[in-house]
């Protein structure tokens, strides 16, 4: 009876320019202990000079460096079809000057984004109705509403977002996360659509 190699491809891993891409880089394997050490070290893909921001690695690749050396061997593949190689590149140095003007510039942009969604909804106007059906005193200035309607404003979207600086509330993800996590999987499958049919047409 031949042995039985179980192969789970990695959705997607993180490499650099001139990395040797080994299949214990990019799956998990479950085999025998003899055989998996192995086919642990199998070569699969040196990262060339030439590949740009993505590198699809198909799991037919794979099964065909296998059986070049483990011609009696059945391979059973579960999980992914692809693995995406995320190239990574020098990360540029920030400059305190340019990370401050970034900062600033999304600290105007979104306080005028929020004063235009009052403005839109005439905020202004519903918190004087509010001011004088509550206020005793209706000479009494409407910051003691607006202050603290602020402060509540701000501590919403921190709590919204699920995060303080570094510091998460709880376990569930936030908004922010979630879209992040569907834009990551449409990225992935665009780019393994879009390296699959470079490939055919290479071919």
């Amino acid at each position: 009876m031949s042995d039985v190699v179980y192969v789970r491809l990695k959705q997607k891993i993180s490499v650099q320019k001139g990395h040797h891409i080994r299949l214990g880089d990019l799956a998990w394997v479950c085999c025998k202990e003899e055989l998996r050490e192995k086919v642990l070290t199998l070569f699969i893909y040196e990262v060339k000079a030439s590949d740009l921001t993505y590198k699809v690695i198909d799991v037919y690749h794979v099964i065909q460096k296998l059986k070049q050396l483990y011609p009696e061997v059945d391979i059973e593949t579960v999980g992914p079809s692809q693995t995406i190689l995320a190239i990574e590149k020098r990360q540029p140095k920030l400059y305190p000057l340019y990370v401050f003007f970034v900062w600033t510039l999304l600290f105007i942009g979104a306080a005028m984004a929020v004063m235009n969604f009052h403005f839109d909804v005439s905020m202004p106007d519903v918190q004087d109705q509010l001011h004088e059906m509550i206020a005793y005193d209706l000479d009494r200035s409407v910051l003691w509403l607006q202050v603290p309607y602020s402060f509540g404003l701000g501590i919403g979207m921190i709590l919204f977002f699920n995060h303080f600086l570094k510091k998460k509330f709880n376990e569930e993800p936030s908004p922010l996360e979630v879209e992040m996590f569907n834009y990551d999987q449409n990225l992935y499958e665009y780019v393994t659509f879009n390296e699959n049919e470079l490939d055919h047409d290479d071919h």
